[in-house]
């Protein structure tokens, strides 16, 4: 049985600098020797695309090689499940994580990477007003314990002021590693909506297209969210922001699009006799390269029997007495098909001959059916009355919630349309937010599942910023969280948007019973004490590691930190057995066994290993099953050399021990 300790690859988040080395080893494997990388071979084997310019194009500020650092730099902590505070705990898919979404985004490295197909965020626009902390790259789950009152030494964390002389470089070195780490999650044809105004947009840009690589960009969309523009503008009043969209990789993006609007379904009027809703689509080319002469091959002749409603098609005019059809311009020339001679005789049960009686002519129309129509092409320009702000206000107090609560959530129209161009119906897929602020994007997801057949998960991060009753301007929310029994904090308005938004979204569809469910964990230091001797507190730490597990943590926390540090989807299915009076937990259908009990009798040794193989033998789990138990549970060494012997003779050789 291997005795696991903290510093163990296994017990720590993903270190991405030691996967990008391996990577790098893969595609250039002459480029390394004993003592590490040969940076004169790999310069060599790269040939003439290392740039060792001094001077070179890009977005460059103080502090920016730290914040790259601070990307690849493995988190201390954990998070642990609270069960209270979810709803659905047993069935749901989906996550609302309470932290530091920089510790937050490290944690699902190796859970999510390359999984995720949508990310949205609304991060702070860097107005002067916004809560902004920095990070601490000695030791970052201190300062954020710190930062959100946690400890003894809580800060209070000041705005971001315009008059600072950082005041861009803030908040860049606090972009920077989130949206680092963030790329990785995405999978190729993943996307990234970012929403912004024109305090930050333009270095938002360079950050991403340095991040993204320029030609993954999609677009920059003008979202006219205030079409009355801002009163207080100087100049010009502005009407609306913008929401900068990146992909992972350009050659696998696929996006998809609106639902069509009113004025567009008041076009199919027709219904066929199954019962299917068309509009009759004229098969003329019209438009540009609409003349015979344009497409030679795309003119030819149709020839409608009246008698017997038959339709036929040919390259040569005929004299048989039918009905010649052929496509003719508005200025009586001669035009073309829109579809090929080839395609006409092979789609001839799909068109009808239909004479057009205000132009004295007969035409060939197709059936354009509803049911097989693309969705609408999204456009750069959203000016839809569903993006206005207003109706952020107005959808948070139907939910039950005082009108200033949350200042500004973003509306539900947006975050809708934004999940109708990056996922497609019935595509079962993750999204992500790590500035769950209001909540509106779990929301937004509830309701796309419900009602545009969209099959999503969602993972939602909020830092637990406190709420200052003694500003004007959170003096409400504290009230509310106050009367509602809640913690001053801007993550618990996110979980209760989510418990009311689930409710509303079931009413609204009754026959719909999806996941409105969700798990909350949150972010603390690691369940393992950590080994930091020194000379005077050598002592201490011997006694303290008589038992390497904090005090105050149990079995689900110890089982949560694992899931994590072995990349198992917080999501996923556990179920608990007893054998015995132990307690022991299958993760995900066997992929992970673990007996946390603090005593394990010899008398039990027996028992406890019966039921962990019979539970293993009948899931068919495989051979990269993983057991964990607690190092000084076991009564003596005998009871855990039997246990080991057991389970390895029953093919279950990875034990570990904490």
């Amino acid at each position: 049985m291997n005795k696991l300790s903290p510093e163990m690859p296994e017990l720590q988040s993903m270190n991405i600098t030691a996967d990008n080395i391996t990577k790098l080893k893969s595609l250039f494997p002459e480029a390394f020797n004993e003592n590490g990388i040969d940076f004169d071979v790999l310069k060599q084997l790269l040939g003439e695309n290392v740039d060792e310019k001094e001077e070179r194009y890009g977005l460059n500020w103080h502090g920016k090689r730290q914040a790259r650092q601070l990307a690849l730099t493995p988190s201390r902590g954990t998070l642990r499940p609270c069960k209270d505070e979810s709803v659905d705990w047993d069935n749901t898919k989906n996550l609302m994580i309470e932290g530091d979404n920089l510790e937050v985004l490290k944690f699902l490295q190796k859970s999510y990477t390359g999984k995720v197909k949508l990310i949205y965020i609304d991060p702070p626009y860097n107005t002067g007003k916004d809560f902004v902390y920095p990070d601490n790259f000695q030791d970052n789950m201190k300062n954020y314990l710190e930062i959100t009152g946690q400890t003894e030494e809580g800060v209070r964390v000041s705005t971001n002021a315009e008059t600072s002389g950082r005041y861009h470089t803030d908040w860049l070195n606090m972009m920077y590693p989130r949206i680092k780490l963030a790329r990785n999650l995405l999978s190729d044809s993943g996307f990234i909506f970012i929403s912004i105004d024109e305090h930050e947009v333009h270095n938002l840009c360079s950050l991403c297209f340095e991040i993204f690589g320029e030609e993954n960009f999609i677009a920059l969309i003008a979202n006219t969210n205030n079409p009355k523009g801002r009163s207080d503008d100087k100049f010009i009043a502005t009407a609306h922001e913008y929401i900068l969209v990146m992909t992972k990789n350009i050659t696998h993006a696929k996006t998809y699009g609106f639902e069509p609007d009113d004025k567009i379904l008041k076009r199919y009027n027709k219904i066929d006799e199954a019962g299917e809703v068309f509009r009759d689509m004229d098969l003329r080319k019209t438009g540009d390269a609409d003349r015979r002469q344009d497409r030679p091959d795309m003119f030819y002749y149709f020839y409608y029997d009246e008698v017997k409603n038959k339709l036929s098609v040919s390259k040569d005019q005929k004299n048989d007495g039918l009905i010649e059809i052929k496509p003719i311009r508005d200025d009586g020339t001669d035009g073309r098909w829109r579809w090929g001679f080839d395609t006409a005789k092979t789609k001839i049960e799909s068109v009808y001959a239909k004479f057009m009686p205000t132009k004295k002519m007969w035409g060939i129309m197709e059936k354009d059916y509803l049911s097989k129509r693309d969705a609408v092409k999204a456009t750069s320009s959203w000016t839809h009355r569903d993006v206005n702000s207003e109706r952020g206000s107005e959808q948070f107090i139907e939910i039950g919630f005082d009108k200033e609560v949350f200042s500004r959530p973003k509306p539900l129209g947006t975050l809708l349309r934004i999940i109708e161009i990056a996922t497609y119906p019935n595509e079962e897929c993750i999204a992500l937010d790590f500035f769950g602020g209001s909540g509106t994007f779990g929301h937004a997801v509830f309701t796309a599942n419900a009602i545009k057949n969209r099959k999503i998960k969602f993972v939602i991060a909020q830092l637990p910023e406190l709420v200052d009753e003694n500003t004007k301007e959170q003096a409400i929310a504290a009230a509310f969280l106050k009367k509602h029994g809640m913690s001053l904090k801007i993550s618990e308005i996110t979980k209760e948007r989510l418990r009311r938004a689930g409710k509303k979204v079931r009413e609204d569809n009754p026959d719909w019973n999806g996941d409105v469910g969700f798990r909350v964990f949150k972010l603390d230091t690691s369940n393992i004490r950590p080994w930091e001797a020194t000379a005077e507190t050598l002592s201490e730490q011997i006694d303290a590691y008589v038992s390497p597990i904090l005090e105050g943590r149990n079995e689900e926390d110890l089982l949560t930190e694992l899931m994590l540090k072995r990349g198992i989807d917080l999501s996923v299915n556990i179920e608990t057995r007893q054998f015995d009076g132990l307690t022991v937990s299958c993760v995900d259908g066997g992929k992970l066994f673990t007996c946390f009990a603090k005593q394990i009798p010899a008398s039990s040794v027996e028992e406890l290993t019966k039921g962990i193989i019979d539970w293993y033998k009948s899931l068919k789990a495989g051979k990269d099953t993983v057991c964990y138990f607690l190092d000084d549970a076991f009564e003596n060494n005998v009871a855990k050399t039997n246990l080991c012997a057991i389970l390895e003779q029953h093919g279950l050789t990875n034990l570990h021990s904490l």
